[in-house]
């Protein structure tokens, strides 16, 4: 039998259940789920320093275990010294078996190190659905050496999901586990 995700099991057999009954669904295809999980990086002192992109995109590619992408940027600025076309950050789009094992490790691993950890903020939806979250230390992710990091650095977090309200996607995102701040 194929490999499958504990996440991905479980929003199966229980999340599905719980939401169609929070929110009276008729049907299994009106449960709101996880699209995709964006994990990327803004490296702003690449501009001086080629070598911080090629850092980024092989620390993201180490946390997530899918090869990153450099972006970028899209246009001049002159007060940055930024020319169209120069890298300025790192992305990865995790979709599948990647995006629950990534988001299973995001909560059972990583989220617990963070330094005083309360929950995190869910002032962090957009109104359609999405939630984003921001870390700010590399350095939570087990995956990650401490000794072979040249600066700590954050990232951000977007989950995408098929949810039409941010109540709704608030819903999913705590039954897959995220620990949300209480009021």
């Amino acid at each position: 039998m194929a490999y499958v995700p504990r996440l991905k099991q479980e929003y199966k057999e229980r999340v599905v259940i719980a939401l169609k009954e929070e929110f009276g669904y008729k049907n299994v295809m009106q449960v709101p789920k996880l699209e995709k999980i964006v994990v990327s990086r803004g490296v702003g002192a690449a501009v001086a320093d080629k070598k911080l992109i090629d850092h980024a995109v092989d620390e993201l590619t180490l946390i997530t275990g899918q090869k990153a992408i450099s972006t970028m940027s899209k246009k001049d600025v002159a007060a940055f010294k930024l020319r169209k076309g120069m890298p300025i950050g790192a992305k990865v789009t995790l979709r599948g078996e990647k995006m629950y094992e990534f988001l299973d490790r995001l909560v059972t691993s990583a989220l617990p190190r963070v330094r005083d950890f309360q929950g995190i903020k869910a002032t962090g939806f957009d109104g359609r659905g999405n939630y984003s979250l921001g870390i700010t230390e590399q350095i939570i992710f087990p995956e990650i050496n401490i000794d072979k990091i040249n600066r700590i650095n954050g990232m951000d977090i977007t989950f995408v999901t098929s949810a039409d309200t941010d109540k709704e996607a608030k819903s999913l995102l705590t039954e897959l586990g995220l620990p949300f701040k209480k009021n």
